[in-house]
């Protein structure tokens, strides 16, 4: 399937059904079909066609998600572009990708202007929502497309239809290479894995440049609508589920996190609720365990990453409850089953693949799995070792198939000879009641060769010092994992879909001003 089929299909089940809703107002699916439809007439006259890459730079907003639509049905490629980026990060992206045209939010013509003029190939710039100098409006660029019937491009299966910046955390950014084929893999997963029903109700806090993106494709499948925020607002995200009758989100761990501690949740009518999705990160059994007793039995986690996206194993709501309908705590920190369309196996640094309950990297493959990384074939070598998609995380597989994530391998720690996983001890950390949130990493040391290093977080109001918090972790998981150096700080810095930056963390301590 494209993309746009997707959309096309939920018109099938009705074109007069609301489909993308943002601040009170909304398309309906045969509209936002129509709009689709000019799109990608404009595109084709600015001479964009198939394979041609477009960047879409823009906020949560239904004009950015129906350019999607546009986009792919000429068999072009989208390239979503991350507002939160830094201008350079953006630019090495759309460089890397040979993006020819940028459709792009008014607010964002700053930063438009500081890269445009590095980026040769690209001939069409539109403002989706204004006018900008040196682009033009959406209106223009639409009103010079020709009416009529539009003849659409229907790729292969094996077509990318999707770039992906994997995001410059760790050094240069790559471009992930999806194509029509590892997305309707990820969407089959997501209605094979968690409780959907007729026109679900999805709404979209997290940006759509994300997960949160990838998501709308299985409610548009069934003709369901998409509720867009623009801005992320735990309080009016509150109103909106009561107000659609929301049956399905996602949020990152940390966001749940501050849901928990909102004042309006325990107020809130949250029984349309079917599948408040997590995932992203980690997240902390205890607020975990939390969450399921006070937003309901509706937590799914999804465990992916952009090479493989979001559906590589899942704990459906049902999965975090025994048969007796207690709340299976040993299972918490489980990223749940492998998806029913993905292999996934635990491997060790020879290629070879290990028994039940034995620790190595976890490896994937199957349909699901990217066509590689564009223009980069060494770094697509390197992450395909031995037939298999090599993910970077640590982890093993239970007797009972729960895939459990240890650690990612770079943030392993060796002190005195001993392996500690940094994720065991945030878990551990983030079980205290003071703690919000936490990072552990390893720093150099004379005595240790590494010494566990954690910086905490602490939730709003609370007091608990460095000592506490030590010999906390220390009572549950002995002295060698208890940190040696602890640090409470106001805040972790984080990337732009919540993940907690450690390269930010170490930089700091190893270099403090």
């Amino acid at each position: 399937m494209r993309l746009a089929d997707y959309l096309d299909k939920g018109v099938s089940l009705g074109g007069d059904a609301p489909c993308l809703t943002m601040n009170g107002a909304t398309l309906t699916y045969a509209e936002v079909q129509y709009s689709s439809r000019r799109i990608a007439a404009a595109l084709r006259a600015s001479g964009i066609g198939r394979g041609d890459r477009v960047a879409v730079l823009s906020g949560n907003d239904p004009s950015a998600l129906t350019c999607v639509f546009g986009i792919s049905r000429i068999g072009a490629v989208w390239c979503p572009v991350n507002p939160r980026n830094e201008a350079d990060e953006n630019r090495q992206l759309l460089d890397l990708f040979g993006c020819r045209c940028l459709l792009f939010q008014q607010q964002f013509a700053p930063l438009v202007a500081a890269i445009r003029d590095a980026l040769p190939e690209l001939t069409t710039l539109v403002c989706l929502d204004g006018t900008v100098d040196g682009a033009l409006t959406f209106a223009e660029w639409i009103a010079a497309a020709p009416e009529g019937p539009l003849e659409e491009v229907v790729p292969g299966g094996d077509e990318v239809c999707m770039l992906a910046g994997t995001g410059g955390t760790t050094g240069k950014p790559k471009g992930v290479r999806l194509t029509g084929t590892n997305m309707a893999t990820s969407t089959a997963s997501a209605l094979m894995s968690y409780p959907f029903g007729d026109r679900p109700r999805y709404l979209a806090l997290a940006p759509l440049t994300h997960s949160a993106g990838v998501l709308t494709f299985p409610i548009l499948s069934l003709g369901g609508e998409v509720v867009i925020m623009p801005a992320p607002d735990l309080g009016a995200f509150l109103r909106l589920i009561e107000r659609h009758r929301i049956t399905h989100a996602f949020l990152p761990p940390t966001v749940i996190y501050g849901l928990l501690d909102h004042p309006a949740l325990d107020t809130t009518n949250l029984e349309s609720l079917r599948c408040l999705w997590y995932g992203a990160a980690p997240m902390s059994p205890t607020r975990l365990e939390e969450a399921l007793h006070r937003i309901g039995p509706v937590l799914g986690q999804l465990f992916g990453q952009t090479e493989a996206p979001n559906m590589i194993s899942t704990l459906a709501p049902a999965d975090h409850f025994r048969a007796d309908g207690s709340i299976a705590t040993e299972r918490l920190t489980s990223a749940g089953r492998p998806t029913p369309l993905t292999q996934v196996a635990v491997m060790n640094e020879a290629g070879e693949l290990l028994a039940r309950g034995e620790r190595g990297e976890v490896v994937v493959r199957g349909p699901l799995v990217m066509a590689g990384y564009h223009n980069d074939p060494d770094a697509t070598a390197a992450v395909s070792r031995f037939g298999w998609h090599h993910t970077g995380d640590i982890g093993y597989l239970d007797e009972d198939n729960y895939l459990y994530i240890v650690d990612r391998a770079k943030d392993m720690i060796i002190t005195g000879g001993f392996n500690v996983y940094s994720a065991e001890v945030e878990q551990a950390l983030t079980a205290h009641p003071a703690v919000q949130d936490s990072a552990v990493l390893g720093l150099p040391d004379e005595k240790w060769g590494e010494r566990v290093t954690a910086v905490i977080q602490l939730r709003t109001g609370q007091a608990v010092t460095s000592a506490e918090l030590t010999e906390f972790v220390r009572r549950r998981l002995g002295s060698v994992k208890a940190p040696k150096q602890l640090e409470i700080w106001p805040d972790l810095p984080r990337s732009k879909i919540g993940k907690v930056l450690k390269p930010e963390i170490r930089k700091a301590l190893t270099n403090p001003r």
